[in-house]
C-alpha cells in the first residue's frame, strides 16, 4: 500500500522496497512540479525528462521554443518507457545530477 505524499497523483499498483521511492520509502518531496516527456531510461533507476517551454527574447519581442532535460529518479514499482508523459517532483539531491523523482506516468 503506498503512502499519501501529499499531492495529487495515481499511485502505483506495484510496492518495491527502495528507500528512495517517494510512494514506499521515506523520500519527502518539495518545491517544482514539471511536466515532461522521458527520453532515456537506460541508467539504473533514472530517466531523462525533456521539458518544452516558450521564452520572451526582449530583442525581436517574440517568443522562442526551448527545452532543458532534467535528470529524474525512478523507483521499481513504475514501469516506463521512452516516451512517456510524466510528473516529477523536486526532492533532496540524491546524487550530483539527480534532484527530481518520477511521481505519476501517463501514457
Amino acid at each position: 500500500m503506498a503512502k499519501n505524499i501529499g499531492i495529487q497523483v495515481k499511485a502505483p499498483k506495484k510496492t518495491c522496497t527502495n528507500r528512495y521511492c517517494p510512494f514506499c520509502g521515506s523520500l519527502s518531496l518539495r518545491g517544482k512540479l514539471i511536466v515532461g516527456t522521458v527520453v532515456s531510461h537506460k541508467g539504473k533507476n533514472m530517466v531523462v525528462v525533456e521539458r518544452e517551454y516558450s521564452r520572451f527574447v526582449d530583442k525581436y519581442k517574440r517568443y522562442e521554443r526551448s527545452k532543458s532535460k532534467i535528470h529524474a529518479f525512478i523507483s521499481d514499482c513504475m514501469d516506463v518507457s521512452d516516451g512517456n508523459k510524466v510528473k516529477i517532483a523536486e526532492c533532496r539531491p540524491l546524487s550530483k545530477t539527480i534532484s527530481f523523482a518520477v511521481v505519476e506516468v501517463s501514457e
